[in-house]
């Protein structure tokens, strides 16, 4: 007997729940490098995604795992996850372990899974656009037209010539191309009001010949609609879709920065909300959830971080004695090589 159709309001419903528990998975893990960081446990920066993970999350679960392409950013943790990133590898990564993806080798963002469709980060950030771009006709050199492929940027990202030549390519050749513009108001300590003159960045996609649209980046159903559409319509045929999130960045630029330079005015008003909050009150009110389901939900996510980052810490380190420091990308063609050598 086949299974009843499960109704739209009810869908819904589980759409939201799944990216909550993602939200909040991303939240719990920040939240713990942090302290990390801070204790003197981690090398390198940190840059945390609080206030972001209702849009990065949004993104990625309308994204197929296995088929499409994904390119995140450093505030993009909730959307790494909902992708499909381990959280161990994260953990692995942070904490400079060589069982990471990165073997422990790299700066603990530039990481990434590129046979599963994630690149690896780039930290001129711009040029992830047209990275993707390049992956995307690699997929149609081989026959593949109905994968997508997503690439986050900020709004300062959006200045680089990288960005522009990148949708100007992809406009042209009317590739199936998402980019996420997460406008946090800040390109580290610069206002918008000194990056761009137009009224709002989503105005730039008539200027590239691309689909546009501006959502409320604190607001998780809102944001599920429009990437829910914006990757319909690039998977269909429609070519580059551009998806302005409106909202702040509820911490410094990294760990490092306390973020002195945002005014308490910008914080007061609605871009300051906490998406997790909002999305947690909204179950409630929607009875999507109850309250002893979310703080089930939250103890889940604590004893996931807790796994991870243990199992991580008892990792070893790369060992320089040891270690032949062959890019990670090459090091089956050079093992192949020397297997068939007489």
């Amino acid at each position: 007997m086949a299974d009843a159709p499960v109704s739209a309001p009810e869908s819904d419903a589980m759409r939201f729940r799944e990216t909550f528990r993602w939200m909040l998975l991303a939240r719990t893990l920040e939240d713990k490098i942090a302290a990390l960081y801070h204790a003197g446990k981690i090398v390198g920066g940190v840059y945390l995604g609080r206030g972001q993970e209702a849009f990065s999350a949004a993104l990625a679960v309308s994204l197929r795992q296995g088929h499409d392409i994904f390119a995140p950013l450093i505030r993009d943790q909730a959307g790494r996850m909902a992708f499909g990133e381990n959280i161990l590898d994260t953990a692995r990564t942070y904490l400079g372990s060589v069982k990471g993806p990165m073997r422990g080798r790299d700066g603990n963002i530039h990481r990434g899974r590129p046979d599963k469709g994630m690149p690896a980060m780039i930290s001129h950030l711009g040029a992830m656009v047209s990275v993707v771009c390049g992956m995307l006709k690699a997929r149609q050199f081989r026959g593949i037209s109905d994968a997508v492929g997503a690439s986050c940027i900020g709004d300062g990202g959006t200045s680089t010539g990288a960005f522009h030549e990148a949708l100007n390519l992809a406009a042209v050749e009317k590739l199936p191309l998402v980019v996420a513009v997460a406008n946090n108001q800040f390109a580290y300590s610069t206002p918008t009001d000194r990056q761009y003159a137009c009224r709002d960045l989503v105005d730039r996609a008539v200027g590239y010949g691309v689909e546009g649209y501006e959502v409320d980046g604190t607001d998780l159903a809102a944001c599920l609609a429009v990437f829910e559409k914006a990757v319909a319509r690039a998977r269909t045929g429609h070519g580059p879709q551009l998806v302005v999130g409106k909202l702040l960045r509820l911490c410094g630029h990294g760990a490092h920065d306390d973020g002195a330079y945002i005014p308490d005015a910008i914080k007061e008003t609605p871009l300051g909300q906490d998406c997790l909050k909002l999305a947690r009150q909204k179950m409630l009110d929607e009875h999507w959830a109850t309250p002893g389901e979310i703080e089930l939900m939250e103890a889940e996510a604590i004893e996931a971080v807790q796994q991870a980052v243990a199992t991580a810490q008892r990792d070893p380190s790369p060992d320089p004695a040891h270690e032949t420091w062959q890019p990670l990308a090459s090091r089956w063609l050079v093992e192949t090589a020397n297997s068939e050598t007489p």
